[in-house]
């Protein structure tokens, strides 16, 4: 049934005048959606798109590649980086309380990053340093912008990449708590003064142990308070529970010599199979379509969940904003459509600044490296999710990202 829609004057989404979705544009959605499965690409998949009070939902294919059993539209899926904007979102409600300030420095909670040194160069020697011009703020770390984070490069190209390497700090999930990671991390200059360049993923990682600390308890328990539990994401957190486990597939990669899929982790006994030492902010959140698809609904009106309200419209609308300048998305921008077709970079997530496909200018989201992709586009009321259990280390991914993004949009009605 074909709907209309708009946004009213206080930037809500108005269901008096509600757009839906075009069945044509779902058949060719599930169409194209299809075809990746069948071809033995991917496994499965599910993936959701809603605007307004419409959703549709497609879950296609099993949750292992010996078949057995399908997926579902409750499959619990591995994030990875769309941990990221709950993070920020998290940080953001400590602002709001007034217990963080975006502009403050974090010595008083992180203090093991207070005093920093910096390297002269990205290739220098551990030991050649200058004095950070600066402390590092809460804003910093929610634009990736404070000093520190992976280094896109070769592996051990540069001595910061093997001390990372032998410290645990290279991306590999951490075997210990926050204070000990955090106290290693502490133990390494800066690649950069902060403000200067932005550089992925760890700040999320920091801000999931700045959040633990301000709020006094575990950063999961901050989350299921305040985000979790009030938006009804039942199936998220930092590990699923024994009577779950059968509804998380099996994780895979690709083999770097043959292209064909290897197991990365599996879903009993594997990583997310009980609860980590370290709750990572970055990339260590499960969820399901519909979980995730509550969070962007509330980002998208602006901050707002039914009666309830997560988040002011001036913290959402700040969060979903570019931050950067044209020099700090340098190295970000380098690297094309993988981090750069966006534009621009807000709080834990891109957001559109030009376009160059069928998305929206103001569009905002991420895309996970295990298989996963959100957006939300304010301008056409249009949410979009994908997750798939297979890591986007090959082209097959990518390319079922990009078709599901491009037959999303075909799913508007009017």
């Amino acid at each position: 049934m074909t709907t209309t829609a708009s946004w009213d004057m206080q930037g809500n989404w108005s269901m008096q005048e509600k757009r839906g979705l075009s069945e044509a544009g779902v058949r060719r959605m599930r169409d194209v959606l299809a075809g990746h499965v069948e071809s033995g690409a991917i496994p499965g998949l599910v993936a959701l798109v809603g605007r307004g009070d419409d959703t549709h939902v497609e879950a296609m294919g099993t949750l292992h590649t010996d078949g057995g059993a399908p997926m579902r539209r409750d499959t619990i899926f591995r994030l990875a980086s769309l941990s990221k904007p709950i993070t920020a979102a998290a940080v953001m409600i400590l602002v709001e309380e007034c217990r963080l300030r975006l502009d403050d420095p974090i010595d008083e909670w992180l203090p093991e990053l207070a005093n920093r040194q910096v390297l002269t160069r990205i290739d220098a020697p551990l030991e050649d340093t200058v004095p950070a011009l600066r402390p590092i703020t809460v804003r910093d770390l929610l634009t990736f912008t404070f000093g520190f984070g992976a280094v896109l490069a070769a592996p051990d190209t540069y001595p910061i990449q093997v001390a990372m390497r032998e410290l645990g700090l290279d991306g590999s999930a951490p075997a210990e708590g926050p204070d000990e990671w955090l106290g290693r991390l502490g133990k390494l200059p800066l690649m950069y003064q902060p403000g200067h360049l932005w550089q992925y993923h760890t700040g999320s990682d920091v801000l999931g142990v700045l959040v633990g600390r301000v709020a006094g308890q575990s950063f999961e328990a901050f989350l299921r308070e305040r985000l979790f539990d009030p938006l009804g994401m039942r199936d998220s957190g930092f590990s699923v529970p024994a009577d779950k486990i059968d509804r998380l597939p099996t994780s895979y990669a690709h083999d770097p010599q043959t292209g064909g899929l290897v197991v990365w982790d599996e879903a009993a006994g594997g990583k997310y199979s009980s609860p980590p030492a370290f709750e990572a902010g970055g990339d260590g959140l499960v969820s399901t379509v519909d979980d995730y698809h509550a969070f962007y609904r509330m980002l998208l009106n602006k901050g707002a969940h039914g009666s309830e309200r997560i988040l002011s419209r001036a913290s959402v609308e700040l969060m979903t904003m570019d931050h950067l300048t044209p020099e700090q998305k340098v190295e970000k921008d380098a690297f094309g459509d993988h981090f750069g077709r966006h534009g621009g970079y807000g709080f834990g997530m891109a957001v559109r600044t030009h376009r160059r496909d069928l998305a929206s200018v103001g569009q905002f989201g991420w895309d996970g490296g295990l298989g996963t992709t959100a957006y939300a586009d304010p301008a056409t009321g249009l949410t979009g999710i994908l997750f798939t259990q297979t890591a986007m280390d090959s082209l097959d991914t990518p390319r079922l990202h990009r078709d599901f993004w491009t037959t999303a949009y075909q799913t508007i009605d009017n």
